[in-house]
C-alpha cells in the first residue's frame, strides 16, 4: 500500500502544475480557448471487515476481511479545429482491482473499479471524440474551461453533436449531485441508475454518436452506441454497430420555490445477443448442466426507462432521486444485475461551517431482481457481477452510502466514504457488508 501511496503522491504533485491553455479569436460572446491540457489522478483504498456468510459461490464477495486499491491518472488533450468544434483525447493509466475483483454486489462498491483489473499499471485510451456545437439563438452563455471542455461561449439555444469513443453516461443520465466517482459517491447504483444497462466494454466506454438539442427550458438527446461482443466482455462488437443500443432522453428545467431543478426521462433499447433466464433454465434442464446465459443467447431486444431528478433546495443543499426499470427476464448486458432501482439522496456544501469547497453526501438505494433471475441464481447460474451458487432466501439489495469530501488547498480533495449493503447479491443469508474507503483526488 505504501508503494501505491508514494506513486499516487508523485502523480498528484505533477498534476498540480498550472494548466496549459491558449486563446484565439472571438466566439459567440468573446475569446475561445484554442487548445488545452488538463489532467487528473485518483487513488481509492477500500476496506471491508469480515461479514456473515454460511456459504459462497464463484462470484460472491469474499467474507473474510480484505482491502483493495485502485489508481488512475488521465490526461485531457483538446484543441479547437474551427469555431464550435472540439477534439479530445484521454490517454489513461490504470491499476488495481475492486473488492472481490468487482464481483459480489449488484450495486457495486466503487466506480473507480472496472470489470477488468491488473496488478501492474497499464495504459488505455479512455476517450477519443469530436464535438461540434452549433449556435442557434438566445442569450450568450459563458463556458468555463474544464476536463473535456474548452473555455469560451455558446448560445442558450443550440445543437451539439458528439461522436467517437466515449461513455454513454458522459451524456445521458447525468446528475449534478450523484454522477462523479472521483468527487462524490462511489457506488455504481448511486452514480447512475442501476437498471440502466448502458452499452460499454469492460472499462465503461464504447463507440457511438449523440445529438443534443437545447431550447429555452428543455433539451432532447438521442444516441446510438456499440455493445460489447459478448455481455460484460472487454471487446466491442465487430463490425461496429452490429449489436447496438439506442438511447433517448428528455430534460426539462424548472424553478421550484425559487430554486432551480431538472427532471429527465430516459428510454433505451438494446438489440444484441442476449439470453432470457427462462431459456437458460430450460437448456440446463434439458442438458443436465448448471444454467448459463451464453449458450442460450439469441439476437433479441431489451429496453428500459429511467426517471432522474436533481433539485436545489437551498444554495448549499441539493436533493437527487432516480427510479429505473428494465425489461424483466432478460439477462444483464454491459452494466450490472439490476431490474428495478430506487435512489434518493442529499448533497450539501460546507458553506455553513466555513468550508464552501467541502461536500457531504448521503444516498439510499434499493435494487431488485426479476423472479426468473432469482430462479436462475438459485439454480447456480452466474450473472454479470453476482452468483453465490444458490439463493434460498432472496430479498432486495439495500445500500446506504455517505461521504465527506475535504478540499485541500492546492492539492485536490481527500474523501472518507462509507457504505452498508444489506442482502448483497439479493441474498438474505449473507451480509450485511460494511465497506469504508479513502479517496485522494487531484486535477488541473
Amino acid at each position: 500500500m505504501l508503494r501505491h501511496l508514494r506513486a499516487t503522491g508523485l502523480a498528484l504533485a505533477l498534476l498540480t502544475v498550472p494548466a496549459i491553455a491558449a486563446e484565439d479569436g472571438a466566439g459567440v460572446g468573446g475569446s475561445e480557448e484554442a487548445w488545452a491540457i488538463h489532467g487528473q489522478a485518483t487513488f481509492v483504498q477500500q476496506l471491508q471487515p469480515a461479514f456473515r456468510s454460511p456459504y459462497a459461490g464463484a462470484q460472491s464477495l469474499p467474507a473474510d476481511a480484505s482491502g483493495r486499491e485502485t489508481f488512475d491518472a488521465t490526461l485531457y488533450l483538446g484543441f479547437r479545429p474551427w469555431r464550435g468544434g472540439e477534439v479530445w483525447f484521454n490517454p489513461e493509466i490504470d491499476q488495481g482491482f475492486g473488492l472481490g475483483s468487482t464481483y459480489g454486489v449488484a450495486g457495486y462498491l466503487t466506480g473507480e473499479a472496472f470489470k477488468a483489473g491488473a496488478v501492474l499499471h497499464y495504459y488505455k485510451m479512455a476517450r477519443a471524440f469530436f464535438r461540434q456545437t452549433v449556435d442557434l439563438v438566445g442569450d450568450v452563455e459563458t463556458v468555463a474551461a474544464d476536463l473535456n471542455q474548452l473555455g469560451g461561449s455558446r448560445s442558450a439555444d443550440r445543437v451539439v453533436v458528439t461522436f467517437g469513443k466515449m461513455s454513454v453516461v458522459d451524456i445521458f443520465d447525468t446528475n449534478g449531485y450523484a454522477h462523479a466517482q472521483r468527487s462524490d459517491f462511489l457506488n455504481w447504483s448511486v452514480l447512475d441508475a442501476g437498471s440502466f444497462d448502458y452499452a460499454a466494454d469492460a472499462w465503461g466506454q464504447t463507440y457511438g454518436a449523440a445529438v443534443e438539442w437545447t431550447q429555452d427550458w428543455w433539451t432532447v438527446r438521442a444516441g446510438l452506441f456499440d455493445l460489447s461482443q459478448i455481455p460484460n466482455g472487454g471487446a466491442l462488437s465487430l463490425p461496429l454497430l452490429q449489436q447496438t443500443q439506442g438511447v433517448g432522453e428528455l430534460e426539462e428545467r424548472h424553478t421550484l420555490f425559487g430554486q432551480p431543478g431538472r427532471l429527465k426521462f430516459l428510454y433505451w433499447l438494446t438489440r444484441g445477443n442476449l439470453a432470457t433466464y427462462a431459456d437458460a433454465l430450460a437448456l440446463a434442464a434439458a442438458t443436465g448442466r448448471t444454467p448459463a446465459t451464453l449458450p442460450a443467447a439469441n439476437y433479441r431486444s431489451k429496453y428500459g426507462l429511467v426517471l432522474n431528478l436533481e433539485q436545489q433546495i437551498m444554495p448549499d443543499l441539493g436533493l437527487f432521486a432516480r427510479a429505473g426499470w428494465t425489461q424483466p427476464g432478460v439477462q444483464e448486458d454491459d452494466y450490472t444485475d439490476i431490474m428495478v432501482t430506487f435512489q434518493l439522496g442529499l448533497q450539501q456544501t460546507g458553506t455553513r461551517w466555513g468550508r464552501p469547497d467541502d461536500r457531504v453526501g448521503l444516498a439510499l438505494v434499493e435494487n431488485q431482481l426479476s423472479h426468473n433471475a432469482k430462479l436462475y441464481l438459485a439454480a447456480g447460474g452466474l450473472g454479470g457481477l453476482i452468483g453465490d451458487g444458490r439463493l434460498p432466501a432472496a430479498g432486495p439489495e439495500q445500500i446506504v452510502e455517505s461521504y465527506y469530501s475535504l478540499a485541500v488547498a492546492g492539492l485536490g480533495t481527500l474523501t472518507a466514504d462509507g457504505q452498508v449493503v444489506n442482502n448483497p447479491t439479493y441474498n438474505r443469508q449473507r451480509g450485511p457488508v460494511v465497506v469504508v474507503a479513502l479517496r485522494l483526488h487531484s486535477e488541473f
